[in-house]
């Protein structure tokens, strides 16, 4: 049975089950949602805890159906927790899951908890996760996007007796705040925390003040390339320089930065050439395999990119493949990340302009 993250809570006050799954590459949000899980068990008295880290490919499976088999002299609940870091059992590990998972249906002393990374869609059609699936609770934690962060910091800073001012001054607060935080869920949870202690609810009502946010909140933000992408083809001017700055920042290497750009104006020119050749927008983006958020970006900016400009954009990238490469070029910087901020401006800009008109048309 698959459960979303925010129906956790409602599930576990009708009942707590022998078996679940939790997967997704949100460290913070995963924690959360096991942390709920042992505490409603040891409500339940499940006084004992085992942990099992599956590594390497010869991991003795054997300990795992022991331990779900047996209690101590000590304990007549137990919770076993199995963590699968690579999200691959094996083939042995395959069947082991599988006999837990039948074995879990009606075991009332036994608590199983699997706790794997995200997953694709291939690991998610094997049979053992469907035996997982099937015989149990299976949760999916996906990561907090950037459009929902400042709601989501709104909730946080609520659950501790906080709030930002009304109106326009306090969504430029979370606003400011998502941007110190963004790719960090973590050291967000952290840096709302720091506010309760340094502002607490008793002091001004609980309402925090933009100065007090600014003065606070430290810049935690994370970024990786494949973000960049969304925020490029939203046409998001202001998140991509930050971007770009914090990615040069943290060490990234700017080959992988220009692949990911020049590999979206490749992608842009092969969907607009199939559209040309007399394909539908749908058929063009499941055959370059564009899915999920970047094919409604491209379902916004394709109908606007000309022929003549998708052609400029493929020579600028070209050029930026030099110049990342060691060579110099006329009239572009010869700094690689001042080149790639040129590109990534130049794109984005196109697709400003489409996202706005299409966004007025909606």
């Amino acid at each position: 049975m698959q459960l979303a993250a925010n129906q956790l809570g409602n599930h576990l006050q009708r009942g707590l089950k022998s078996l679940y799954t939790l997967h997704g590459d949100e460290p913070l949000l995963q924690q959360e949602a096991l942390d709920a899980i042992r505490a409603t068990a040891r409500a339940q008295g499940y006084t004992e805890r085992t942990s099992h880290t599956v590594a390497g490919a010869h991991f003795d499976w054997s300990e795992v159906l022991a331990a779900g088999g047996s209690l101590s002299l000590f304990a007549d609940k137990q919770i076993v927790e199995i963590r699968i870091p690579s999200g691959k059992p094996g083939k042995d590990g395959s069947v082991a899951l599988q006999q837990l998972a039948e074995g879990a249906q009606g075991n009332d002393s036994t608590l199983t908890i699997v706790l794997l990374p995200r997953l694709d869609k291939m690991t998610k059609s094997s049979a053992w996760f469907g035996a997982l699936d099937s015989c149990g609770v299976t949760l999916q934690v996906d990561p907090v996007e950037r459009n929902a962060l400042p709601q989501w910091i709104a909730q946080r800073l609520a659950a501790q007796g906080q709030r930002v001012a009304a109106g326009e001054e306090g969504q430029r607060t979370l606003q400011f705040f998502a941007d110190r935080v963004e790719g960090n869920l973590l050291a967000a949870h952290q840096e709302i925390q720091k506010l309760g202690l340094l502002f607490p609810a008793s002091a001004n009502a609980g309402e925090l003040s933009f100065e007090q946010v600014e003065s606070a909140v430290l810049n935690v933000a994370r970024y990786d390339v494949f973000k960049l992408s969304e925020a490029v083809l939203a046409g998001q001017a202001v998140r991509v320089q930050r971007m770009l700055d914090g990615l040069q920042a943290e060490g990234e290497a700017e080959v992988l930065v220009h692949y990911t750009l020049a590999e979206d104006i490749r992608a842009l020119k092969r969907v607009k050439d199939a559209m040309g050749q007399g394909r539908p927008l749908p058929m063009a983006l499941r055959e370059n395999r564009i899915w999920g958020v970047k094919e409604r970006l491209f379902e916004r900016v394709l109908p606007k990119l000309s022929e003549a400009k998708l052609a400029e954009l493929l020579q600028s990238a070209h050029v930026v493949d030099g110049i990342v490469k060691g060579l110099k070029q006329p009239d572009w910087p010869a700094s690689p990340w001042q080149a790639l901020h040129r590109l990534a401006l130049q794109l984005c800009g196109l697709c400003a302009a489409g996202t706005a008109v299409g966004q007025a048309r909606r």
